[in-house]
């Protein structure tokens, strides 16, 4: 989640304790302003059907892609049926080609988000979780809404009939993939994580979120906390000393550290202690467009020397531009500056920003790659090779 969420009018949710009658009705009206700020939100800016050539049809169905964030799981939406609003949903990834979604729980979230400075005062996920009926255990604990959303998506994969895999482990994707030759009318996704308002001050609170199936997790997002700095929060300043337990936390139990969102001093702290490598799950490069969400190139190639990724976001505060072509751009400047093998998607689907297309326009960055000159092979590792590589080197070999 990367742009500016308007506050979600749910006050006649509120209204839940008023009885049994009083309380279904607010939570229909409750759900029913959620899907329409999702709608307005998550719309993509050219709607479909995208179409692109039977060429770059031909090479994207022989690809496995993959996504590195996507904000579906918040909106309520039953992700096994075709949505008609945002951008993701399982039906929507398998059309797209996409064999692997990573889905966010982004879990508390300031009101009027600004890029460049925001306070830890307000809390616009809260009205989220009423007007979306979450249970009461939510609404005052990011770490149960967090577990509540990580037992949707395994609620949803357990009754998907194999279409959709919540994948936790090396031996998980590796069949995964091994089905997907067979099928490619499945999809998987891992769990992530965006900040640390779960671990709810506690460093500790990873071991929880990494037992309920949590593979990445960034130090901050649009506020500072006690962990780390926010490229978008009041002081900017790097990792504390809880921070440095969090990161060591994370690569003990293989959770990846992700690095959208934060502070430049933060990014430098993580990179200067990280034995595991770490990744920018959606953002981009100064370089290509000089922006609070992207990184300037000494550290994109700080990240590259982890071993990491960085995921090119989809939207304009990224790519500069508000077409595929401007995705493409930014991704051959990453590959430039990180090399071939560090760049990869993300999307930030259904995060309320402006993309030109969902899940199933994917076929025309495909093309769009194409035109702008790169061969068969390094397609194949940017829209999805690089992310499945690093997962099957960095998840663990067991549950």
């Amino acid at each position: 989640m990367a742009g500016r969420r308007p506050s979600i009018l749910v006050g006649a949710a509120l209204g839940l304790a008023a009885g049994t009658a009083a309380a279904v009705a607010s939570r229909v009206v409750g759900r029913r302003l959620v899907a329409r700020t999702e709608a307005r939100m998550n719309a993509p800016t050219r709607p479909g059907p995208y179409r692109a050539s039977a060429e770059a049809r031909a090479l994207h169905e022989g690809l496995l892609v993959a996504d590195l964030h996507a904000d579906s799981l918040l909106w309520g939406r039953d992700l096994l049926e075709r949505g008609d609003r945002g951008h993701v949903d399982v039906p929507r990834l398998i059309q797209g080609g996409v064999a692997l979604q990573a889905l966010s729980a982004s879990v508390r979230v300031p009101r009027h988000l600004d890029l460049d400075r925001n306070e830890d005062t307000t809390d616009d996920v809260l009205l989220l979780a009423v007007g979306g009926g979450w249970p009461v255990r939510t609404w005052r604990s990011p770490l149960q809404r967090a577990l509540y959303l990580a037992a949707r998506a395994d609620a949803m994969a357990a009754r998907s009939g194999g279409r959709l895999t919540i994948v936790r482990t090396r031996g998980e994707l590796a069949t995964c993939l091994a089905r997907r030759r067979d099928d490619p009318a499945m999809t998987s996704a891992i769990l992530t994580v965006e900040g640390t308002a779960p671990l709810e001050g506690d460093p500790a609170n990873l071991e929880v979120l990494a037992d309920a199936g949590f593979r990445m997790l960034g130090p901050t997002h649009f506020v500072d906390t006690p962990f780390a700095g926010s490229a978008h929060g009041v002081a900017k300043g790097g990792l504390t000393d809880a921070g440095r337990e969090l990161v060591r936390r994370a690569e003990a139990r293989s959770v990846l550290i992700d690095l959208a969102h934060a502070s430049s001093a933060t990014v430098d702290d993580v990179l200067a202690m990280a034995t595991r490598p770490v990744v920018v799950s959606h953002g981009g490069l100064r370089s290509v467009h000089d922006s609070v969400r992207n990184l300037p190139d000494a550290q994109v190639r700080g990240v590259a020397a982890t071993g990491g990724l960085i995921g090119v976001g989809f939207w304009p505060a990224v790519t500069g531009g508000d077409d595929v072509a401007s995705i493409a751009r930014a991704i051959l400047g990453a590959v430039e500056v990180a090399g071939l093998e560090h760049v990869a998607l993300g999307s930030d689907f259904d995060g309320a920003v402006p993309v030109p297309f969902d899940a199933t326009g994917l076929p025309q960055l495909t093309e769009a790659l194409m035109a702008a000159g790169l061969d068969r092979d390094a397609i194949a590792a940017v829209m999805g090779g690089n992310v499945l590589r690093l997962l099957a080197e960095t998840l663990p070999g067991a549950a």
